[in-house]
């Protein structure tokens, strides 16, 4: 992802080698990274047990909240793509237990449908 997709928020795809590696204390033994989004700092990783958003927060974004929600958890997603005044795409997870829903925003319509796609492969 280049320095100039960061500042403006879009996503794109990490590489996935990487992403296993920064997550070996939390992944099980059989787990694998399938697939990897990174929107500015955080990200949406896709294993092939679970979804794992990770939320980096601070300067340095050393500190980071991560949230496991196993796909059976899943029950449905949205997404509202941009328009032609709306440079804003916006992602919708709704998780069982929870109230509101996860939500994502993305500056880039492609992106948005590679999640998509990822979700529905994995989550439902």
């Amino acid at each position: 992802m280049g320095l100039l997709d960061a500042l403006l928020g879009n996503a794109s795809e990490s590489d996935i080698n990487e992403t296993q590696q920064e997550l070996l204390r939390v992944l099980a033994s059989d787990e694998r990274v399938e697939r990897a989004y990174a929107v500015i700092r955080d990200q949406l990783i896709f294993t092939n047990k679970r979804l794992i958003l990770v939320d980096k927060q601070g300067v340095t974004g050393k500190k980071r909240e991560l949230m496991s929600v196993p796909y059976r958890s899943i029950e449905r997603f949205s997404m509202e793509t941009t328009g032609h005044f709306d440079m804003e795409s916006e992602l919708k997870i709704w998780v069982r237990g929870m109230a509101e829903p996860i939500s994502k925003t993305f500056r880039n319509d492609q992106t948005i449908h590679d999640v998509a796609r990822a979700l529905s492969e994995y989550a439902l």
